[in-house]
C-alpha cells in the first residue's frame, strides 16, 4: 500500500520527466545590464546601481509653486520624497498616468526622488555585440543622458544616466 507521500513523489517524478527546459543564455563578463522602460517612444535602460526600488505611483500631493514636471510630494514608509514625471521635464509632455503606473526611485544628494515613466519593461541585458550609435535616441533633452545604445528586442534601448539627471542644475531646482 502506497503512502501520499509516495504517491505525491510518484506525481512529482514524473512531471519533472516532462518539464521542456528553456535555453540556458550565457551572460559574459561584457554582458551589460539595467532596469528597462519606456518614457514617451524611447525604450531606455538605466543601471541597476542607479535604481533604488520600483514602486507603484504614490499618492502625490501637489506643492504649490513648484515646476508643472514636479508631480508633488511621496510618502514611502514614513520618508517624503519628491515624484517627478519624467516625460514632461525631458519632452514638454505630460505623462499620461494610469492604473498600475510605475515609479523608479533614484538617489540624489538630500533623498531619493521618484520618476513617473510610461511604461516598465524589467531587467535587461545586453552585449557588447548589440551596441549601436546612440544618435538616434539621443536627441533633445535626451543628448545630456545618454550616450550608449544597444539593440534588441527589435528596438533601439539607450542608456539612461540617472546619476547624471540627479546633477543637472534645473532638475535639482523645481522651485517655478
Amino acid at each position: 500500500m502506497r503512502t501520499p507521500f509516495d504517491i505525491l513523489s510518484d506525481y512529482e517524478q514524473r512531471s519533472l520527466a516532462h518539464v521542456v527546459q528553456l535555453p540556458a543564455r550565457e551572460l559574459g563578463a561584457d554582458t551589460w545590464r539595467g532596469v528597462g522602460y519606456r518614457v514617451g517612444q524611447r525604450r531606455l535602460v538605466s543601471a541597476f546601481n542607479e535604481v533604488v526600488e520600483i514602486l507603484p505611483m504614490p499618492p502625490v500631493t501637489p506643492v504649490p509653486g513648484a515646476q508643472p514636471w514636479l508631480l508633488g510630494i511621496g510618502n514611502l514608509r514614513g520618508n517624503l520624497f519628491p515624484v517627478v514625471d519624467l516625460k514632461l521635464f525631458l519632452e514638454g509632455e505630460r505623462t499620461v498616468l494610469h492604473e498600475g503606473q510605475r515609479v523608479l526611485v533614484m538617489r540624489q544628494h538630500g533623498g531619493d526622488v521618484a520618476l513617473a515613466i510610461d511604461e516598465l519593461y524589467g531587467q535587461r541585458g545586453f552585449d557588447q555585440e548589440q551596441a549601436v550609435d546612440p544618435a538616434q535616441l539621443a536627441q533633445g533633452r535626451y543628448a545630456h543622458f545618454i550616450d550608449r545604445a544597444f539593440h534588441g528586442e527589435d528596438a533601439d534601448w539607450g542608456v539612461f544616466s540617472l546619476s547624471r539627471l540627479a546633477r543637472t542644475p534645473e532638475f535639482r531646482q523645481a522651485a517655478a
